[in-house]
């Protein structure tokens, strides 16, 4: 009798293979980085080939690592970054170009002509969204007008769309040989084509970017026991194993953290960090930068939508600290380095290498350290950078309770960057609420696991799934409100500063 439930995690900077018991506990896991390729500025590609190559090599290795086999697991579940846009050939399984990622800016043109336009507001209206480089649309567009050759596939039927998601899915089963082509509601919602109401692709957005129904995946509810396929004995697992499971990783990361209540949030932390606020089975417009979005979909149950707040650059400004400017090691060494100084040392760091997303919005800003004098030091940087993290993020939720009525009691996190205990005070600090993380931090892959065991029956309710959620660490306000407020406004001094360094046509 299979005893786990397995989760492809196909992120932003790697893919992992995470395998869960029936409490919820990891049992394996394996994990591998791909290569981030900046073939100029602003522009951020990765080679699906080798995710897929990376995500048969994570799966093999997880089952070695914890000693089962493949009839071990009851079902699969997929998670991944979203937005990140693959094109590749059916006939032959190979991508037409690199993925175009979610931080990728090379469309800014395409959001800023859909305003000029007038379409700014439709898409809006119906897909939650605003025209911006971060969604999936526009480099669809991109690709169909500079890729020779792809258009004409595109009409033809030899041409398919899809997140990355869409890309293992389709490997995992078959690939040339039948693979499913599918995505889930969540993923969908990311892209600017689907309409929030209907649940399906929408042919007045279609057209605002010109993009074939025909290389679209078909859309289906983010767990359903059958509708994903099996895997193929062709492919890593080489036995048939339902994949019932399919969310973007900040939806996956919401199932995770059971906010399965309207009013219930969570942050995860990453390469960028998102906040997800349940609003229930009715979307929620944002007047205030955020975006509506389909948290969840369990079979036989209507969609669950939510306000996010999406920040680009968070955990990937700690990386840059690491690959660009080398003053760290590994991303935990900016935690000690950090420590090494009292405060930020009026030192700001506004991390809008992609521009800056929720609330703002604002495609011609650029990365900016100020406030710097000869007394500052890499550890003023380094708190800087994790300061930044946290007033993203206060940005983000401030907003959310501008437009949800909704007050924080406390906010629960997951992620990466959670590891960092600094990094989690100075959060607590800056909101000014308690910060809780679970036991299990890496709820994104949990989340999917979650979905794809509700499918198959190897979880019966979601009350099951909240009986497994358990506090591991909790990290209470020190900042008086005076502090709060002051570090507060020159964090808004610093964001100004940021604005206006691109001209956008």
């Amino acid at each position: 009798m299979p005893e786990f439930v397995g989760a492809v995690d196909q992120g932003t900077t790697s893919t992992r293979f995470m395998i869960f018991d029936h409490s919820g506990n990891e049992v394996a896991r394996d994990q591998l980085e791909h290569r981030q390729i900046l073939p100029r500025a602003g522009w951020v590609e990765h080679d699906p080939v080798e995710i897929w190559e990376r995500t048969n090599t994570v799966i093999q290795n997880a089952l070695r690592n914890g000693g089962l086999q493949a009839s071990d697991l009851v079902a699969i579940g997929i998670t991944n970054q979203r937005e990140t846009t693959v094109i590749w050939d059916p006939r032959t399984g190979r991508p037409y170009h690199n993925a175009i990622v979610w931080q990728d800016t090379r469309t800014d043109s395409i959001a800023a002509a859909l305003e000029r336009e007038g379409k700014g507001d439709v898409i809006r209206n119906k897909a939650g969204l605003p025209p911006a480089t971060y969604f999936s649309g526009g480099k669809i567009k991109w690709m169909l007008e500079n890729v020779d050759g792809l258009r004409e596939a595109a009409e033809s039927g030899n041409a398919l769309f899809g997140t990355t998601d869409c890309w293992v899915l389709w490997n995992l089963t078959g690939g040339p040989d039948g693979g499913i082509h599918a995505t889930d509601v969540t993923n969908a919602s990311r892209t600017m084509l689907m309409n929030l109401e209907t649940l399906d692709w929408d042919d007045e957005l279609l057209g605002f970017f010109g993009v074939p129904r025909a290389m679209l995946p078909r859309i289906n509810p983010s767990a359903h026991a059958e509708a994903f396929g099996r895997t193929r004995s062709s492919r890593p697992l080489r036995t048939a194993i339902p994949i019932a499971g399919v969310l973007g990783d900040q939806q996956a990361a919401t199932v995770g953290q059971v906010c399965f209540t309207p009013g219930e949030a969570k942050n995860t932390y990453g390469t960028g960090n998102f906040l997800l606020l349940n609003t229930g089975t009715e979307p929620v417009r944002s007047q205030s930068g955020l975006l509506t979005t389909v948290a969840y979909q369990f079979d036989g149950s209507p969609a669950v939508y939510a306000l996010e707040g999406s920040m680009a650059v968070t955990g990937a400004a700690v990386q840059w600290l690491r690959d660009q400017l080398k003053i760290i090691g590994n991303a935990a060494e900016s935690e000690s380095l950090a420590r090494s100084v009292e405060d930020n040392g009026g030192v700001y760091f506004v991390p809008a290498f992609s521009g800056l997303f929720a609330p703002y919005w604002r495609s011609d800003a650029r990365g900016a350290i100020v406030g710097l004098t000869r007394y500052n030091t890499g550890g003023h940087i380094a708190r800087a950078t994790l300061e930044a993290i946290c007033y993203q993020s206060r940005d983000v939720a401030d907003a959310m309770e501008r437009d949800s009525g909704v007050h924080l009691d406390v906010l629960k996190v997951d992620g990466g960057v959670t590891a960092n205990d600094l990094c989690m005070q100075i959060q607590a600090n800056v909101l000014g609420v308690p910060v809780s993380r679970p036991v299990v931090a890496e709820t994104t892959a949990l989340g999917a696991a979650y979905a794809a065991g509700l499918a198959t029956g190897f979880w019966q309710t979601q009350e099951e799934l909240r009986s497994h959620w358990q506090e591991s660490k909790r990290w209470e306000p020190e900042w008086s409100e005076e502090q709060r407020a002051e570090g507060y406004e020159g964090w808004k001094r610093a964001i100004d500063r940021s604005l206006d360094w691109v001209t956008v046509k």
